[in-house]
């Protein structure tokens, strides 16, 4: 029987990820995509604290800040279109108010680097080779903010800069904490605002210098992200409608072959057990007051109990919380 798909192979990694391990994910929308799934399965996480994060040399300083004790300072913001910004931040941390984009990009640091000070997995999604350089300071900014064109010079960045970007801060992070491992990815999404050919070339320079990153350094890993949905989905239907960005069947597959490389099978166990309570959580009955409902409610916070005893470092407030909410005293 002909096979119609090519399946990229997994390497054998020298690690696992379990749910008493801690992780933060950085960089593109992509590595939304796997952190989202992380904390949602309730697993140590945390998520791009600088918001999403294009280009390999935002995501360097990012780090490298995390590494420091640099809280963001008035100066560093500015005003355009109403909204606060900072040259570090993607527009989601952007706020009419001065004092509160401030206070909101200092909690994200603060709350990024105690946490970064005892991770031992460390998750980083590479989205363009492509950079903004701004004029006036001649650093790379992590978003434009839509501020005018000429405020900026654009270039790619050869695989020598990409490496030099990351490696220094990767080696730092790799020295102060002996048991990180570090996941690289490159990005599925398209960059054709670039250009097709540009695009494609910017994703070559990233998988390049991936490659040397990983092959120079024992702790970083290539996760090959970018194959699997370029090799194993190549079809439109597993594209949104701008044929850019991975729809979400592919993004599940992602998942899912991420899974197969980093997760032992008592992880995956694990995790569809908590699966299933996430999933009663966002259940919506049509009679909330019903007998039967308010079994399910009972059911689920016995599971729930049952969980926590036996996984003591699992935690599952937000669930109980929403379940006990929706209780009614002698139903």
């Amino acid at each position: 029987m002909p096979n119609f798909r090519t399946i990229v192979p997994l390497p054998e990694y020298p690690f696992r990820i379990s749910y008493q391990d801690q992780l933060l994910s950085m960089g593109s929308c992509f590595a939304e995509h796997i952190g989202r799934r992380l904390e949602e399965r309730h697993f140590y996480s945390l998520l791009n604290p600088f918001g999403i994060l294009y280009n390999p040399a935002s995501i360097a300083r990012g780090l490298e800040r995390l590494l420091q004790d640099a809280p963001f300072r008035d100066e560093e913001l500015f005003e355009h279109l109403g909204l606060w910004h900072s040259f570090w931040h993607h527009g989601a941390f952007s706020h009419p108010g001065r004092e509160q984009a401030l206070e909101g990009m200092n909690q994200a640091y603060r709350r990024a680097q105690g946490f970064l000070l005892s991770a031992n997995r460390l998750i980083l999604t590479l989205g363009t080779a492509y950079v903004f350089v701004s004029r006036q300071s001649g650093a790379v900014v992590a978003n434009c903010h839509k501020l005018p064109g000429h405020y900026f010079e654009r270039r790619r960045l050869s695989v020598r800069e990409v490496i030099a970007a990351l490696e220094p801060a990767l080696q730092e992070l790799k020295l102060r904490l002996p048991a990180l491992e570090v996941i690289l990815t490159v990005s599925p999404v398209r960059h054709i605002r670039d250009g097709l050919v540009e695009n494609q070339r910017s994703k070559a320079a990233l998988l390049l210098a991936v490659e040397e990153l990983s092959s120079q350094n024992g702790f970083i890993h290539y996760f090959p992200s970018y194959e699997i949905a370029i090799d194993e989905l190549r079809d439109y239907r597993f594209f949104e409608a701008d044929m850019i960005h991975p729809a979400s069947v592919a993004v599940e597959y992602i998942w899912e072959r991420f899974g197969q490389a980093f997760f032992e099978a008592e992880t995956s166990a694990l995790m569809r057990r908590v699966e299933k309570i996430v999933t009663a959580g966002r259940h919506r009955p049509f009679h909330p007051q019903s007998a039967a409902h308010q079994q399910f409610l009972r059911q689920q916070l016995a599971l729930i109990d049952e969980l926590e005893r036996e996984f003591p470092f699992l935690k599952l407030a937000g669930e109980r919380a929403g379940f006990e909410a929706q209780l009614i005293a002698g139903v």
